[in-house]
């Protein structure tokens, strides 16, 4: 049986998007009932990223190599939850999601590893898990791609939302999220993320108009000779196209990015 064929016995929740799946050159797709791609996964590698945007979200990487705890907001096909969970042995690896359809699926179909010491999958809605964690400064590492069966614009990106992130977040806490969608204010989104953090940049717009910022509670000493060695080093262990988000930091600081 082809992991399409399992989708259709899987039972799905009627009250949720349902999920869909499409193959592709060897990549499983995963989508929530439209032509929108929510994440997808190399049938051959599974714990690699496929997408270059989701490959920006792990930016803080050249900033963090350890982290504690690391929160992803929206579990899409299981990307970035799988690569952490592999490449961080030593992290605390939460992911919220809403849609149990989603999390029923990347169980069954998407390698998504069982819930263990180390690994909590919580279906909970985003805003109301970030509420509770108030106070706690207790994320190293906050990854938020949120969005609807239909991508049009961020769910959660308004200024009292990320005052909410960024005090839930230890005070060297680095924060990504991809903006992206017809409907989307990158110019509000950022001035949102400038007024709750202490430095916000952003890499080039890859993926046909995902573009990825990275906020930070305590602005970074940014040495891009140490920071390019970091990129290979990363690039090398992960196979992350990390130089190119190096690359897009240089260009920011220098006032040429996107």
């Amino acid at each position: 049986m082809s992991l399409l064929d399992e989708l259709i016995t899987l039972k799905q929740d009627k009250n949720y998007p349902k999920v869909t799946m499409t193959e592709f050159k060897g990549v499983l797709n995963l989508h929530l009932g439209t032509d929108w791609i929510q994440g997808g996964m190399r049938l051959a590698h599974p714990n690699d990223i496929v997408f270059d945007y989701v490959q920006q979200m792990m930016a803080w990487m050249l900033f963090n190599s350890q982290p504690s705890h690391i929160v992803q907001l929206g579990l899409g096909a299981g990307s970035l939850t799988r690569f952490c969970y592999h490449y961080f042995p030593e992290s605390r690896i939460t992911a919220i999601e809403l849609n149990p359809n989603v999390i029923k699926v990347c169980r069954a179909t998407f390698h998504l590893p069982p819930d263990d010491e180390r690994l909590s999958v919580i279906r909970m809605d985003a805003a109301d898990y970030i509420a509770s964690q108030q106070g706690r400064q207790s994320i190293d590492i906050l990854q938020i791609d949120l969005y609807d069966q239909d991508a049009q614009a961020p769910v959660f990106d308004s200024e009292a939302f990320f005052r909410q992130c960024a005090d839930a977040m230890t005070p060297q806490g680095i924060l990504t999220i991809n903006i992206f969608g017809e409907q989307s204010n990158r110019g509000q989104t950022i001035a949102n993320l400038q007024a709750c953090f202490d430095a916000v940049t952003w890499l080039r717009e890859v993926d046909g108009g995902n573009m990825v910022a990275i906020a930070f509670k305590e602005a970074p000493v940014i040495d891009f000779e140490t920071l390019y060695q970091q990129a290979e080093d990363i690039r090398r262990a992960s196979r992350l196209k990390a130089v190119n988000w190096v690359d897009d930091l240089y260009d920011w600081m220098k006032g040429t990015g996107d």
